[in-house]
């Protein structure tokens, strides 16, 4: 089956029932793992993805400490049981690679200078796997940094546009991801600094300005959702204490 087979849209409206330019349903939960520092779990369609952070801590082995800075270790992973056939257990080529380019990503808002000689380690799990895995990974550890108290210059927020029946799309969904012509990842702070572009297939100059701002106008949308998050987990612990404070008062 190839891209000439399928219809990608329906009375103007993609598969899924979104239009061009919209995402998938974001669900965000901060603070989920009792025994991390930091956690997030994320909902992107139909992605189910874990993030735990553990550190800053001290580097084993010894050899890989940073006199002047913290580093940053990101461990991306497939469950065997996230996609539709079976995946053989452990790191590959792929896992390698997003891990790579996810602790890029994310490493130029970290403030690893505060913390020498110590190591952040990021660990990411996808359980379920439906096209973008990569950003709905990012987008979980930025959380679960948050979470973990890291100091960072900013929040990171990801998303990706991509082409499908010469149209581009917002957050592709796994057939337009398998079957599209292009897809384009990014990585962004809130005021729009890029950490991570990466592109698969073919846009003209005109289609990739347009996917980069489609891109770019998801991604903040996203900064919305982590913000209120994390803003709705510490201002419930904040109700929780001074509630706490007044019992023990009387």
């Amino acid at each position: 089956m190839d891209e000439n087979d399928i219809s990608f849209f329906k009375d103007g409206l993609r598969l899924d029932g979104r239009r061009a330019d919209e995402l998938r349903p974001v669900k965000i939960e901060v603070g989920i793992l009792a025994r991390a520092d930091g956690s997030c779990y994320i909902e992107m369609g139909g992605n189910k993805v874990i993030a735990a952070v553990y550190g800053p801590r001290e580097v084993h082995p010894r050899h890989l400490q940073e006199v002047t800075r913290a580093i940053v270790r990101y461990r991306y992973n497939m469950a065997s049981f996230s996609v539709e056939e079976r995946k053989r257990p452990g790191p590959d080529r792929r896992s390698y690679e997003l891990s790579k380019v996810s602790r890029e990503a994310l490493e130029p808002v970290i403030l690893t200078s505060f913390f020498p000689r110590s190591v952040i380690d990021v660990f990411v799990e996808v359980l379920q796997a439906d096209a973008g895995t990569r950003t709905a990974g990012i987008n979980a550890a930025a959380v679960a940094l948050a979470d973990a108290g890291i100091p960072m210059k900013s929040m990171i927020s990801s998303c990706a546009a991509g082409k499908v029946g010469d149209t581009i799309v917002l957050d592709p969904m796994k057939e337009e991801d398998n079957f599209g012509q292009a897809d384009l990842p990014i990585a962004m702070t809130p005021n729009g600094d890029i950490t991570l572009m990466q592109m698969d297939g073919n846009l003209t100059p005109d289609e990739f300005g347009q996917a980069v701002t489609m891109a770019m106008k998801g991604a903040k949308d996203i900064y919305e959702l982590q913000r209120r998050a994390l803003v709705a987990k510490y201002s419930q612990i904040s109700t929780d204490s001074a509630r706490e404070e007044v019992h023990l008062c009387e």
